[in-house]
């Protein structure tokens, strides 16, 4: 089969595409990458999370790395993603691969290639991977591996606790004395993931839900979106806790619960975080959304008088611009947000501190906060909804749209078009349509935002139609 990296990493069902052989091809292709860029002398890190066969995946990536001479730093336990990067950052590494599938379904696992600076390979290095992999297997390449307990034996591969420098991490970037001064009731659902174990540990008290091991997710992904968080939901609105917060399958993304039990989404997270960032910490710098991302941001970014960016949809974009640029925070629909003097690097953990310090330090909960920075720039209500979409209708669909046309939605008459990613209308009193078949399933994804409910779902259901869905 053809290896596709996808917007982070490459992925697959579990046993049907993403299986022993075809992940040690892609093993195979990133060691002679990390050789051939003059990388492979710094070593790798290699980590993974708590979905099925991932240890035993790791494993395998460290025996490949062996065999061609790397040496290798492997977790000794699941490790949150965000731990990994910043281990990659700290060790000084060539770079580092972590087996997640991130929020998808439990049948799923992937493989994520984090470069030297700790963050999502780029989608120019994740190219050349993919042409490695084909020009491998038109040569009949052998895959190089050293059994693991010879290569444990002799050091070439080691396994240590990343959780060390990592606290130390988020104890220099966040007040964490002040967020336990205020005593906040707080609880946390890591979603069966790697991200089980961190905020507890770090701040006492907080309780934590769904922090056993389960591969099966309790039955669905584990991604931190509304309909996925009713038992959080439940514990915040019944008034014992005045904030939950929600972390993905490896605690790169995150989600939250307000003060009044209501859906907290990665919209006003990026929102809230970001008038912390400038108004309590000080901080300054450019700000990057992807076009699914809330106008919020836009407003907010032109009050602080910062230079806003925009990109396609997946961090790694993101963190280009992170790179090249000052810039203070970066952040995506799905729920990835990265910050100045971190890493170029989605961190759910970070966040969710950065939401407790920005409650500590006000005495306001995430909602008030929300609705003042509302009363300055106005109110927004945002929805997604996925439709599933054969591959051939999909096809169609596109096709479809590329010819443009399309002069009036919902009985609003479209100001401008965005094609960077999907095809974005935008109306004349500021409101959005997007209309995104997904690159990597069979999966057709429509977003709004406007100033109110019911223009959002008037304007989704003019997007079905034009999808036939």
């Amino acid at each position: 089969m053809q290896i596709k990296f996808g917007t982070d990493g490459w992925r697959g069902v579990i046993a049907r595409d993403f299986t022993f052989d075809n992940l040690s091809r892609v093993a195979q292709a990133t060691m002679e990458y990390l050789i051939r860029e003059g990388l492979a002398p710094r070593g790798l890190v290699i980590g993974y999370d708590r979905r099925f066969l991932s240890r035993e995946f790791a494993e395998r990536v460290a025996e490949i790395a062996a065999g061609n001479g790397i040496r290798v730093w492997l977790t000794a336990g699941y490790a949150p993603t965000p731990a990994v990067s910043w281990a990659v950052h700290e060790l000084g590494a060539g770079g580092g691969v972590m087996i997640t599938a991130s929020h998808n379904p439990p049948a799923y696992n992937g493989f994520k290639v984090k470069e030297s600076f700790g963050g999502s390979a780029r989608p120019s290095t994740t190219k050349i991977l993919e042409e490695m992999v084909a020009a491998n297997d038109a040569a009949g390449r052998e895959i190089k591996a050293r059994p693991l307990a010879e290569a444990l034996a002799d050091g070439s591969v080691a396994t240590f606790d990343p959780k060390g420098g990592y606290f130390r991490q988020l104890a220099r970037y966040v007040d964490l004395e002040a967020i336990r001064k205020a005593n906040l009731p707080v609880v946390v659902d890591p979603m069966f993931g790697a991200g089980a174990g961190f905020v507890p540990e770090l701040l006492p008290g907080v309780r934590e839900i769904h922090g056993d091991e389960n591969p099966s997710f309790g039955g669905q992904p584990p991604e931190p979106t509304e309909e996925h968080l009713t038992e959080l939901a439940a514990l915040v609105a019944s008034g014992r806790y005045r904030i939950g917060l929600a972390l993905d399958g490896d605690a790169d993304r995150i989600g939250a619960v307000d003060e009044t039990g209501e859906f907290f989404s990665s919209h006003r997270i990026f929102t809230v975080i970001l008038r912390h960032l400038v108004e309590r910490k000080g901080l300054t710098g450019g700000v990057v959304k992807t076009v699914s991302t809330t106008r919020m941001v836009d407003l907010l970014a032109e009050k602080f008088g910062l230079p806003l960016h925009e990109t396609p949809i997946g961090f790694k974009h993101i963190c280009e611009l992170m790179l090249d640029h000052d810039i203070l925070m970066g952040g995506e629909e799905s729920g990835g947000l990265g910050v100045k003097g971190h890493i170029p690097e989605r961190d759910g953990i970070l966040m969710g501190l950065l939401l407790l310090e920005a409650m500590a330090v006000s005495g306001k909960g995430v909602r008030q906060l929300l609705d003042e920075t509302m009363d300055e720039i106005g109110r927004f209500c945002y929805r997604r909804i996925d439709l599933p979409i054969a591959d051939a209708a999909k096809e169609l669909l596109i096709a479809r749209l590329k010819q443009g046309g399309i002069a009036s939605i919902a009985g609003r008459n479209v100001a401008r078009e965005n094609f960077r990613d999907g095809f974005k209308f935008i109306f004349e009193d500021g409101s959005w349509l997007l209309i995104r078949p997904s690159g990597t399933e069979p999966v057709l994804r429509l977003y709004s935002e406007a100033g109110d409910a019911q223009t959002v779902e008037e304007l989704l259901a003019a997007a079905r139609e034009i999808a036939g869905l």
